[in-house]
């Protein structure tokens, strides 16, 4: 039986993740929920990573539950429910939270909780042959566990839409809606995640970890007096720090910072 997952590093600083179930259109369950878990975990602890791609092998990116997993579900006691809900959330936790950035590279279909996957990672590339389908009410279900990161990367205006009418949309409608950052074909896919991973390793490390925390820290906090503060208060921190010292002075002195050396 193959890996649920095909983890691999594809330099000092990229690592490579992709959903290994192609018979089942890399749909998850309780094993591959953990495994995806603990491989997160473990990547966002190495201190030499600088971006991770998430992606898929076969013909979907991901299509959400899998189908034997639901049918066993369907005998859950209500605390068995709630268990498996939870491994789900902190899987989900764990990819959004991880301190790496996350480039998810959506290949071919993305459904339901495939949907809530996508929704966690930084940055989407998608193939423009891709589609998105939150399909839960269809099986008299909701997004619940999802829900907190769709709504924030899909925003609330189409989150109202298409949680309730479980319709599909293409890449291109999730480009237009600011879910998917790139829409690319099939063939040009690979590329286009490469530039986007070479952009960001490019970068000071400590400060794209910093800014990827930045983002989803502030985001919708007011703008009072408190987070005028804070961020006066970290841009102060990162400049006299020695990587922020060292960005500067290589500026000035029309040199390759260290990290590029």
């Amino acid at each position: 039986m193959n890996n649920p997952l095909d983890v691999r590093r594809l330099s000092a600083h990229v690592a490579d993740v992709r959903l290994n179930r192609p018979d089942v259109r890399n749909a998850f369950n309780d094993g591959v929920i953990a495994e995806i878990t603990n491989v997160f975990r473990t990547l966002g602890a190495d201190a030499d990573l600088r971006c991770i791609v998430l992606g898929g092998h076969g013909k979907a990116f991901c299509a959400g539950a899998d189908l034997s997993w639901m049918r066993a579900m369907a005998d859950y006691t209500w605390n068995q429910n709630r268990d498996d809900a939870q491994a789900l959330a902190d899987m989900l936790w764990t990819i959004y939270s991880c301190p790496v950035p996350v480039v998810g590279r959506i290949h071919g279909d993305c459904y339901a909780g495939g949907v809530g996957l996508a929704a966690v990672c930084d940055i989407l590339v998608a193939s423009d042959a891709a589609n998105f389908c939150l399909s839960e009410a269809k099986l008299g279900l909701l997004p619940a566990t999802i829900s907190p990161y769709v709504i924030r990367a899909l925003g609330e205006q189409a989150s109202r839409r298409f949680f309730v009418t479980a319709e599909r949309f293409g890449a291109l409608q999730a480009q237009a809606l600011g879910f998917v950052h790139a829409v690319c074909p099939p063939e040009e896919l690979d590329a286009k995640v490469d530039e986007i991973v070479a952009a960001i390793i490019a970068n000071a490390p400590m400060a794209v970890r910093a800014c990827k925390a930045l983002v989803q820290e502030v985001a919708g906090l007011p703008i009072d007096p408190q987070l005028r503060d804070t961020t006066a208060r970290r841009i102060a921190d990162i400049r006299a720090s020695e990587e922020g010292k060292e960005g500067v002075q290589s500026f000035l002195n029309k040199r390759k910072p260290s990290w590029l050396a």
